[in-house]
């Protein structure tokens, strides 16, 4: 009885599961359940509301503003609205003090449906054009509108009963936008925010927000001196020294890691005639996402993806069953246009590089194939401590690429190897590429956030675009399986990720600078500096602090960098051959420099043996 008074919305149970308002009428006889607001589906129609009570709050206070679409995302919403000026945080604190006086008038929130032409003329006449648009593109004759006081919004819904049930909330951003997200239309303000079920749980995820801005590899990446970012080359890092040795060493980590799985890396151009866009059908369905320019009567294209050049490869000699499988790996820089209002640090970037490898296999060899990446991706993700893995297999969209019957195949096949492989899995129906079905690795971080990381996507159209083949035992020419693979996707998002999962301290293998040398005095500079070179002789990456400071400053400061490893040089470590190391803040006993050498080298192996 208790979680029917607390709930705020109905779940229909039976074939077609519905979560509906508690004032909709029913039609016919049915099982229902309370929605309590806790439950994802409960949090789902809370979130909901809080955008429309949102909305309502900005249009008391800025009536002239339009508004858009205000859709639930993953802890929260968001609303965009036009409006020229843009919005302040001080306008956040007055919108968000108008919803509390909106909740406190406990409004009750309606359902209504109207006929299409009659939502056209109401919307049009309260001077929401955007509404308008919408609702002129929908097919149905009748939409559904829900109003809460004054207010009414375009909503299939459902909602809460009143705006008093809405309590826990919190506007927490303010960003750009393009109207239906595309560059070419006007700019919107979107405003985001989140809305619990209860108060402690508001506080609780707000602290990980807070968390996050600590973690934010942004910040991280400034204060240790890593990369940045300039208005000069919109989202195109520059990596600093330290940056680049991060940088370096990721790509030095996979490429032994293709050693053992057996790739060959290649280097392919980074300018095409565009002719070989068209020719994979990217031109028609990724041609807005590309730089593209005329030279000398020619169209060319700044490549944003390998696979179309790796095919080219693949094409220029022949190939027999005996020469399969092949595997391409290629390190080149891509480039992709993203709009300047979604470009995100490293996040979402326009020059990146991947892990990215193509494989051509036989059919009989791509279940193995699979299997192998699989088997690296575990190994990948063991080395860096991400143990919480959630797969994803996402099957034929409705605008695809190839034959029905070869992304049947496809997808059976990545059924059977992640059966094998012992992962659980949640079938994402019509999500993958246009040219493959695809599995992606998502990785859980510390705060709670979902990224995906590995995928491998099997490519159903491009080996027959660019007529691929090889010849079987039998002497006929076959058409090869084409497999698209990385692990760490893009380098520059995953140093991102890998900086705020560990608070910007990476593991020493990684770390930019491995060992600092702290002597306490001039007298002991040159000792620190021969053990320095020591160390840079045996392979670490060292440095002295020669400074004159005081030493407790030196290892805060040391600690602040997020130095693995420091060691202190007094006279009698210099008298005796001897450094005094520190780890996580406490000082450990005096070791020989050539035995604190030969363990920090053994501690620094890079995962999987590579030195």
């Amino acid at each position: 009885h208790r979680v029917v008074k607390r709930a705020i919305a109905a779940r229909v149970e039976g074939s077609a599961p519905a979560v509906i308002d508690l004032s909709r009428p029913l039609l016919a006889d049915c099982r229902l359940a309370p929605v309590a607001p806790e439950s994802p589906e409960g949090l789902a129609v809370l979130r909901h509301s809080t955008a429309h009570l949102m909305a309502q709050a900005v249009k008391r206070l800025f009536p002239q503003v339009e508004i858009t679409i205000g859709p639930v995302i993953e802890n929260g919403f968001f609303y965009d609205f036009r409006r020229p000026e843009g919005f302040t945080p001080e306008d956040l604190a007055r919108i968000e003090e108008t919803m509390r006086a909106i909740v406190r008038e406990d409004l009750a929130v309606q359902r209504e449906e109207v006929p299409r032409a009659e939502a056209i003329r109401r919307f049009r006449a309260m001077g929401e054009h955007y509404k308008v648009e919408i609702i002129e593109g929908l097919p149905d004759d009748y939409v559904s509108l829900y109003q809460q006081g004054e207010f009414v919004d375009l909503c299939r819904g459902p909602h809460v009963p009143s705006t008093g049930c809405i309590a826990a909330f919190r506007l927490t951003s303010l960003a750009g936008a393009y109207w239906r997200g595309d560059a070419r239309n006007e700019q919107l303000q979107r405003i985001y925010g989140t809305a619990w079920a209860r108060k402690e749980d508001l506080e609780a995820y707000l602290a990980r927000l807070e968390e996050a801005k600590q973690r934010d590899h942004r910040r991280l990446g400034q204060a240790l001196d890593l990369f940045s970012l300039h208005p000069i080359a919109p989202g195109s890092p520059f990596f600093h020294p330290k940056g680049a040795v991060v940088y370096n060493t990721l790509v030095e980590y996979i490429r032994s890691l293709y050693a053992r799985y057996g790739y060959t890396e290649v280097i392919t151009p980074l300018i095409y005639k565009t002719e070989l866009y068209k020719q994979s059908g990217h031109y028609d369905l990724f041609r807005e996402d590309m730089f593209l320019m005329a030279l000398e009567e020619e169209e060319y294209g700044v490549k944003p993806m390998n696979c179309p050049g790796h095919c080219y490869l693949f094409a220029t000699r022949k190939h027999s069953y005996r020469d399969l499988p092949i595997r391409y790996a290629d390190f080149s820089r891509l480039h992709r246009f993203e709009a300047s209002g979604t470009l995100a640090g490293l996040v979402r970037v326009r020059s990146m590089a991947q892990d990215d490898a193509h494989i051509f296999c036989t059919p009989e060899q791509l279940d193995g194939e699979i299997e192998r990446f699989v088997e690296m991706t575990r190994e990948v993700y063991a080395a860096f401590g991400f143990d919480r893995i959630e797969v994803t297999l996402q099957t034929r969209p409705e605008k695809f690429l190839g034959a029905v019957e070869r992304w049947d195949a496809a997808e059976a096949a990545l059924r059977r190897a992640l059966e094998r492989t012992g992962f659980a899995v949640t079938i994402l129906s019509g999500q993958g590429a246009f040219y493959g079905p695809k599995i992606g690795f998502d990785f859980r971080d510390v705060l709670e956030r979902s990224w995906t990381l590995a995928t491998v996507q099997i490519d159903c159209a491009m080996p027959e675009r660019f007529e691929l083949g090889y010849v079987t035992p039998e002497g006929t020419l076959a058409t090869p399986v084409m497999i698209h693979r990385a692990v760490l996707g893009s380098l520059e998002r995953f140093i991102a990720i890998l900086l705020e999962q560990t608070a910007g301290k990476l593991p020493l293998w990684l770390a930019p600078v491995q060992v600092r040398l702290l002597p306490i005095s001039e007298k002991v500079a040159d000792y620190a500096a021969r053990a320095v070179d020591a160390c840079r002789a045996a392979g670490l990456r060292a440095e002295a602090d020669l400074r004159s400071e005081k030493l407790g400053y030196k290892v805060r400061e040391a600690q602040l960098e997020k130095i693995p490893v420091i060691a202190v040089v007094g006279e009698r470590e210099a008298a005796s051959g001897a450094v005094a190391p520190r780890r996580e803040g406490a000082a450990e006993a005096a070791l020989p420099l050539d035995a604190f050498i030969a363990r920090t080298v053994a501690e620094a192996r890079m995962p999987g043996g590579a030195s």
